[in-house]
């Protein structure tokens, strides 16, 4: 999220999971932790049991979170980033801000450019052709000194509180209201209990998960809540932060690794074709510092991707090739994402899919495009532990998957594999830890591990680069490949091999006779890494991981050293053990702690020290250098400059589908204006006149996606599919509890059984009365559950305008009563 950093754009914790036991007040928005975490809530049931917490659930159903919730909120989906901008104007109005953090740990007194302006939901530079914007006056206005101008006084009107105050000033309460239909009483209580954590004593956490993401406007979503907490000090701090809770046991480790089309591992940027060579593609990353003083950590860029090189080359990487920089692809579009690759697949341009540890059929938007795209394939590999829908895409399964088997072509491997629990290696939880487990079980029949897999194709693909050549086979003959078992890399090499090793002597830059590490040592961590070539490191952020104390993600030590949850010997947390991202920020200027109750850490008089890894040089002087590192500004963003597709300050935007008439605040944009769209998918975007009711999906805790359909004992549990309904809607539509209902959308349609309940009841949006349908993701047609359908049969084929992530929360369907499938 552009507010805090580059780091977290694809979703982390900014504190960790023991550390919400510290909090004052949890806003559950956008997730389900309870049902969805359960392991993890336990920590907001400690703070509330110790600490007298409140906790706040806001969300379109009445959740099992909600249902031990201090105070429930129903919205529509959809509607968050009004609701938050609400709050915003709320804290503005009511002098409910942390006042010295705000000035001095964000950018609200830097000044915007002359030509910078907002109007009717759109900002300056718009292209309604191209769906982008000349972001070139979404910037500061630059001083003689070559820095940012500022006005710490915060009386220049195109300072960046300013803006920001006139940008949210049309989110009343009535406004909020009439866009999210949520009670004014019900918000201006939870605005009120979110405020309070203004005071440099309070703290409150965000906790959200796919609820906020699978959105046309995700990232923003959670840009807004960060700007919230920005705003209230809450950033940096025990008992705060923004918590992204994860739903794979290992999809932070996924992120964190940069299995993104557009990412290379810790989050460095993917080059692209206009990116001619290593000057050129630097010459954009190492950011200058925009304020006197200000680390601007990206500036280190060089150090990280030329020890990537490193690692990926070795020496056939050398500072005369630019080290090997013309190996790597370079990108002719923003990301081949699931959506892009897919609509390339249904245009025929992609015909061979390597599918592993996915299952696109259940999980990716409009599944009638995605059996065709698959059908245009001559070739499928899928490689998962299961038997997936997606490996049987072929196979008629009568309603459930009414396909012509024989006009399919696409010849389908399917390499079966192990599951977590058959494996040893490290994962990455949502709070950043890098927890280190061990097999508890050998694998059954043909199954073998990805690795081994993995290693068979490389070591027979490159074996016929060698004989046959190719056009350009210099990446795959020259890939350092120099495990000890060329057919299976074991873990441990691959953990060694991205916490990173020292190529040469590595000397003291203050001493040059001093060695600090030895050639072929494992490096201490990221600080110690060189652009010289003389240090090799998969992932900047995970060194450290495994350096010459050992395996640190195998540590188990449980001993709470302050008392307060840190667990600094458990484990391994990225960046360097670093449990609380952007620590510094829980102090003063004088770099004392807004809170003594809950230090991190604190400025002794030289340096910086506490009970966790401070998020700073430590020595750097507390007036002069400010907690946010990673960006140019040392501040955190109110104002994101040109860092999103969307704009500069959020925007609240309908979904492509949505189930009143028109945007209140932009009648004439539909959807996300800068999100990427699809000619063919234009075509089935529905209006609330034909698809009056608002859909959305989610999750059961007795299913963990589409694994447990697998397990009897999950399938007894909750054996068949469902979508539930209102009871003024049941009554409305004349359906009764149990009974088979359809429910379709201008892309699909699918049978399930009705849940008549309280839980969901309607909103008035707009003057409209709004039903939502909620529809669960976990059926199919393999497994041993009865066979279902998902609920991606019936979303839209459009995402994220950043990261790209579906928008399965938010879509229209009409629902019936009916007979039982196939009956």
């Amino acid at each position: 999220m552009s507010s805090l950093g580059p780091t977290f754009g694809r979703g982390a914790m900014t504190n960790s999971w023991t550390d919400i036991r510290n909090t004052d007040l949890a806003v559950v928005m956008g997730g389900n932790a309870a049902e969805a975490h359960p392991c993890g809530f336990k920590w907001v049931t400690e703070a509330k049991a110790n600490r007298g917490a409140r906790l706040i659930v806001i969300d379109p159903r009445y959740t099992r979170t909600a249902s031990v919730a201090d105070h429930y909120v129903p919205i529509r989906q959809g509607s968050d980033i009004a609701f938050l901008l609400g709050v915003i104007r709320y804290c503005m109005e009511n002098n409910k801000v942390q006042w010295e953090y705000v000035k001095n740990f964000t950018n609200a007194a830097l000044v915007v450019k002359d030509g910078f302006t907002y109007q009717d939901g759109l900002f300056t530079g718009y292209d309604p052709e191209k769906r982008q914007y000349d972001k070139s006056t979404w910037d500061y206005e630059i001083g003689p000194d070559g820095f940012a101008v500022v006005d710490m006084t915060l009386q220049n009107p195109r300072c960046v509180w300013n803006l920001l105050k006139e940008h949210v000033a049309i989110y009343t309460p009535e406004m909020v209201e009439r866009i999210c239909g949520v009670p004014k009483d019900k918000f201006l209580k939870a605005a009120g209990w979110m405020a309070e954590t203004s005071a440099p004593d309070k703290a409150m956490t965000s906790m959200y998960a796919l609820g906020w993401t699978q959105h046309s406007k995700g990232s923003q979503n959670i840009r807004t809540m960060a700007m919230v907490q920005l705003i209230l000090g809450n950033i940096g701090i025990r008992g705060g932060g923004m918590n992204a809770l994860r739903g794979h046991s290992n999809i932070q480790g996924l992120t964190d690794m940069g299995l993104m089309s557009e990412l290379i591992p810790g989050y460095l940027n993917m080059p692209s074709d206009k990116d001619v060579d290593l000057k050129t593609y630097l010459s954009t990353r190492q950011y200058k510092p925009l304020r006197p003083n200000q680390i601007s950590y990206w500036s280190n860029y060089p150090k990280f991707i030329v020890s990537h090189l490193k690692a990926l080359f070795g020496d056939a990487a050398t500072a005369q090739n630019d080290w090997a920089y013309d190996y790597i692809p370079k990108l002719d579009k923003p990301m081949y994402d699931v959506l892009q690759t897919f609509e390339l697949m249904h245009q025929g341009k992609v015909t061979g899919y390597f599918c592993q540890g996915f299952n696109p059929l259940l999980a990716f938007p409009n599944r009638a495009k995605i059996t065709q795209s698959l059908a245009n394939l001559k070739w499928l590999v899928t490689m998962d532990p299961l038997d997936t829908e997606t490996s049987r895409f072929w196979e008629n399964h009568g309603v459930y998957n009414d396909v012509d088997t024989a006009s399919i072509q696409t010849e389908v491997i399917q390499l079966p594999t192990t599951c977590f629990a058959e494996e040893e290696g490290s994962l990455t939880n949502s709070g950043r830890w890098l927890q280190w487990h061990w097999p508890a079980g050998t694998p059954p029949g043909e199954a073998k591990h990805d690795n081994w897999i993995m290693g068979g194709i490389f070591t027979r693909l490159r074996a016929l680069y060698q004989k046959e050549g190719g056009a350009f086979p210099d990446p795959i003959l020259n890939l350092t490949w120099d495990y000890k078992d060329p057919h299976e890399p074991k873990p441990v090499e691959l953990a060694k091999e991205y916490s990173g090793k020292a190529l040469a002597d590595l000397h003291d830059p203050t001493d040059k006779t001093k060695v600090l590490v030895q050639a072929g040592k494992q490096l201490l961590n990221f600080s110690q890494l060189r652009d010289d070539g003389t240090t090799s490191c998969g992932c900047w952020i995970y060194s450290g991981a495994f350096n010459e104390a050992g395996n640190n993600m195998a540590r188990r030590d449980n001993t709470d050293g302050d008392g307060l949850g840190t667990y600094a010997g458990w484990a391994w947390s990225w960046p360097v053990n670093r449990r609380i991202i952007y620590n510094r920020a829980s102090c003063d200027m004088q770099g004392k702690p807004w809170d003594p109750t809950r230090k991190i850490v604190e400025w002794d008089g030289t340096k910086w020290a506490g009970g966790d890894v401070p998020d700073i040089t430590p020595t750097a002087k507390p007036g002069e250098v400010m907690p946010f590192i990673m960006n140019a500004e040392g501040t955190a963003r109110l104002f994101a400059r040109g860092l999103m597709k969307e704009g500069p300050f959020p925007v609240h935007y309908e979904p492509f589908e949505s189930p009143i008439p028109a945007n209140p605040i932009a009648p004439k944009i539909r959807g996300n204006p800068a999100a990427r769209v699809f000619a063919d998918d234009v075509k089935q975007f529905a209006t609330s006149d034909e698809f009056p009711y608002a859909a959305t999906s989610y999750r059961l805790t007795e299913h963990f996606h589409y694994w447990t359909k697998h397990n009897r004992v999950n399938a007894v549990l909750q054996p068949e599919f469902f979508v539930e309904i209102s009871e003024e809607l049941a009554k409305e539509k004349g359906i009764e509890l149990g009974s088979w209902v359809r429910v379709w959308s201008k892309r699909g349609s699918v049978k399930a059984k009705a849940v008549v309940t309280k839980r969901i009841r309607p909103l008035i949006c707009d003057g409209k009365t709004v039903h939502v349908v909620g529809i669960p993701l976990h059926w199919g047609f393999t497994g041993v559950a009865r066979k279902g359908w998902g609920p991606n049969s019936l979303t839209p084929f459009v995402g994220d305008a950043n990261s790209q992530t579906p928008e399965f929360k938010a879509f229209l369907v009409n629902i019936e009563p009916t007979s039982a499938p196939g009956g």
